[in-house]
């Protein structure tokens, strides 16, 4: 018997080998070792008691789970209790047919499972001949009385209808009631370099953790970050659990984020998209005013999805029941440009002259000071003429001998890197005029009380600037 087994496999691979060339055999296998194997922690589970009219649980009852996307049929049966349990569903529309002797067949038609859910569904069989069918559609809303568990859903539809700011992941996440949202609005989504700021119920965001098609796909060193961002336009559901959820996602104190991903069905499928931002559509920045030029702006994200079944005629999959692929392909480039709106001091103020600020400086008084030191450097380490000590300084001036030679020229070199810096930006989105009039703006006592100028013990006496 094993030879005529060999003999049977080798003619048919001869055979085989004959209608299809053996480079299309290769690529074949290589395309089926490239499918990746999908996990089953996120998909759904169906539960349910059977009945007879009476009340009595019945044993022993077939039971059919029929996907109505890819007509894929799971039976099982009904144990000794009448319960019966469907584990791995994948998401999507089914039915559920209940079948005995002697009894009517009960279904229930448009039941929609998404991720993670466990639904009930139990039926009451009526006594009649199989033929005679009792179908009841299932409820578009209904009550999870499986699960304690705290989360929220996107659908796929509504997933095609929000529009996220960037197409980002991480916001789907900040959409959760109890979720606080940390996220820059500008970040782009990649997982690195990306903004992963949700908190969940107090937590951290390294305390939380994302699943595709129930793998980790958590950058374990990246603060509560994905290591891979799939396309937006790739997920098919997406469900945030913040509290109360079964041991199966026991990995994270934080939030759990379930994504899973698009799937083909017996029909083939593609669509294609590009969103664009740009600075030309968007509205002035508030700290970018006219005549500047507008901080450059560019974020386009496009791709496309291929989906359906995986057949090769009468050879394989004639029916497009068993094997489906699915495609996605996205691009993403991001051109943000930044705004530089920085408070710094007067450059006058760097050789004592405070003239144009409103404030009144005053001479350290001798208790405070002795004029041994706070007139060192000043020739014939007397005090400038019109300097007294307890009183204002004259034309609100620091005379440059009570500031010490090293001050002044660790001033100096900033007040020169500052002049190159507004010079080299006057034609940029940056504005050196703004720069100027903040800084004057900004300059003085925050809480209105006059300043005192204080020389340190070893005289870098460096003149106060008040934020």
């Amino acid at each position: 018997m094993q030879s005529l087994s060999s003999k049977c496999v080798g003619r048919s691979m001869v055979a085989l080998t004959k209608t299809f060339h053996p480079r299309y055999l290769l690529i074949l296998v290589v395309l089926l070792a490239g499918l990746p194997f999908r996990a089953s922690a996120q998909d759904a589970t169906v539960v349910g008691t059977v009945t007879d009219q009476s009340g009595s649980v019945m044993a022993n009852v077939k039971i059919t789970i029929t996907n109505a996307e890819t007509s894929l049929a799971r039976t099982i049966t009904t144990n000794d209790s009448g319960q019966y349990v469907a584990v791995d569903l994948r998401i999507g529309h089914y039915s559920v047919k209940a079948e005995a002797s002697g009894f009517k067949v009960a279904e229930e038609k448009g039941l929609v499972l998404n991720v993670g859910d466990r639904r009930r569904v139990d039926f009451q069989m009526a006594l009649g001949a199989a033929q005679e069918t009792v179908t009841v559609e299932a409820n578009v809303v209904h009550v999870q009385a499986d699960s304690g568990e705290a989360s929220n859903l996107i659908t796929g539809q509504q997933l095609s209808q929000l529009s996220v700011n960037g197409r980002g992941i991480y916001q789907l996440a900040a959409l959760t009631p109890g979720g606080s949202s940390q996220i820059n609005a500008s970040a782009p989504n990649v997982p690195v370099g990306g903004d992963a700021g949700v908190e969940f119920n107090g937590m951290r965001q390294n305390h939380n953790i994302y699943l595709l098609d129930g793998g980790e796909d958590d950058d374990r060193g990246g603060a509560g970050g994905m290591s891979i961002a799939p396309s937006l336009d790739a997920i098919a559901e997406f469900r945030a659990l913040t509290s109360n959820y079964s041991a199966d996602y026991g990995l994270s104190s934080g939030g759990t984020m379930t994504m899973v991903l698009k799937s083909g069905t017996t029909q083939l499928h593609g669509s294609a998209w590009e969103f664009v931002r740009n600075d030309a559509l968007d509205a002035r920045n508030f700290f970018n005013p006219p005549p500047q030029k507008v901080a450059e702006l560019r974020q386009n994200v496009f791709g496309f999805n291929v989906a359906g079944p995986v057949t090769f005629g009468k050879l394989y999959n004639p029916n497009r029941t068993k094997t489906f692929f699915f495609y996605n392909m996205e691009w993403r480039r991001y051109v943000n440009g930044g705004l530089t709106n920085q408070t710094v001091p007067d450059p006058a103020s760097y050789g004592g002259d405070f003239s144009t600020n409103s404030t009144v400086i005053n001479v350290p008084t001798a208790a405070q000071v002795t004029p041994s030191v706070l007139f060192a450097n000043c020739p014939g380490a007397a005090a400038p003429a019109g300097v007294v000590q307890g009183s204002a300084f004259p034309g609100n001036k620091i005379p440059s001998c009570m500031i010490a030679p090293n001050a002044t020229a660790l001033l100096s070199a900033g007040k020169r890197s500052l002049e190159l810096t507004t010079t080299s930006l006057a034609s940029s989105p940056f504005s050196a005029t703004m720069l100027r009039n903040r800084s004057r703006r900004t300059t003085g006592s925050a809480n209105g009380a006059a300043p005192t100028f204080r020389p340190s013990a070893t005289h870098l006496a460096i003149p106060p600037i008040a934020a």
